[in-house]
């Protein structure tokens, strides 16, 4: 079993929640925050079993910046912050 530590981002969008993994480029839903949260994680989970199954997993992986050394996936970059700024526009 292989380990990656992912950002997971959420956003509200009236009622809904929209959860995504940047570094994955995977999104999800749901009704609350923790729901988001939660399908994001099983649509994560589906994808690499499924990515497993046909091995392109470790290929998808690099492609996204990723390095594989034994069981640990390490990112090549890291979101490291978000801000909220104001731009002022004409």
């Amino acid at each position: 079993m292989k380990n990656l530590n992912i950002t997971v981002e959420i956003w509200r969008k009236g009622n809904i929640y929209l959860a995504s993994a940047p570094e994955l480029d995977f999104i999800s839903q749901g009704s609350t925050f923790e729901e988001a949260k939660k399908n994001l994680l099983e649509v994560v989970e589906i994808q690499f079993e499924e990515m497993t199954e046909m091995g392109t997993l470790d290929e998808y992986l690099l492609e996204h910046g990723f390095l594989i050394e034994g069981n640990n996936i390490i990112p090549q970059k890291e979101i490291i912050g978000f801000e909220k700024s104001i731009v002022t526009m004409n």
